[in-house]
């Protein structure tokens, strides 16, 4: 991607909408709004890292209610001609077409690579990376199933929602509740994932999110790890302007 020397690119994950009520997921979704608002002044494109929702499920004609004001600003920045990529996390893995037909945003299953001027980006979600996450790698088995997703949409959606909202809330494996203390670089899984992708292949960036902790560590000459942090506690986004990339947190 040629990237305009007055534009940005910008990226932010796990937001997490609906937890853990949509009442108190609510002014979050304002400010995420606001961010959206804001940052479409000089942006090149917007990368959003997955989760952001705390479950999504589509039926083949019915999506979930709620977080209007999200999607209506993410169809109208669009609409304006900014690209927007949406990469698929472990609570809205179940994401189907809903975002690729109704608002023109591809949905992007795996980390991709990416080249912006002469610096090159490894993206995505970042769960199931690295030697770490076993449980969860080994429940994403489970739920990525056709059979798992068939099973579930047979559920009425009353109950259903009501108990995968439960459920994404409340069970650390899917959560990852327990994964929001720094483990120290030697132990964080995805730095140790992207120190071994560098053995094979150089890229300038990785860019990942998941883990709920803004992070910037070098891993070595002119190459960074870098965690988005999430908009649950830290408000926390990324942004590359041609040169460099920087962490920030929104404050309005």
């Amino acid at each position: 991607m040629k990237q305009n020397s007055s534009k940005k690119i910008y990226f932010a994950s796990d937001q997490h909408f609906g937890a853990p009520t949509p009442e108190l997921s609510f002014p979050r979704e304002q400010k995420f709004v606001r961010w959206l608002d804001k940052i479409k002044q000089d942006a090149e494109a917007i990368f959003l890292l997955g989760d952001l929702f705390d479950f999504w499920f589509e039926y083949k004609t019915v999506v979930p209610k709620g977080f209007v004001r999200v999607l209506g600003k993410l169809a109208e920045i669009r609409d304006s001609g900014i690209p927007i990529y949406f990469f698929v996390g472990n609570h809205d893995l179940w994401m189907a077409d809903y975002f690729e037909k109704e608002l023109n945003i591809p949905t992007v299953r795996d980390k991709k690579e990416f080249t912006f001027g002469n610096k090159t980006f490894l993206i995505g979600h970042g769960d199931g990376k690295g030697p770490g996450d076993k449980g969860y790698k080994r429940m994403k088995k489970v739920f990525t199933a056709p059979f798992s997703k068939w099973l579930y949409r047979w559920v009425h959606p009353d109950i259903g929602m009501k108990l995968a909202q439960y459920l994404s809330v409340k069970n650390k494996l899917i959560s990852g509740d327990e994964d929001v203390t720094f483990l120290g670089e030697e132990r964080e899984w995805l730095v140790l994932y992207a120190k071994r992708k560098l053995e094979t292949k150089h890229y300038n960036y990785f860019i990942f999110g998941h883990r709920h902790l803004p992070m910037q560590i070098e891993l070595g000459p002119d190459s960074e790890y870098i965690n988005l942090g999430d908009w649950i506690g830290y408000f926390t986004y990324g942004v590359f302007d041609g040169k460099k990339f920087e962490l920030k947190e929104f404050k309005d």
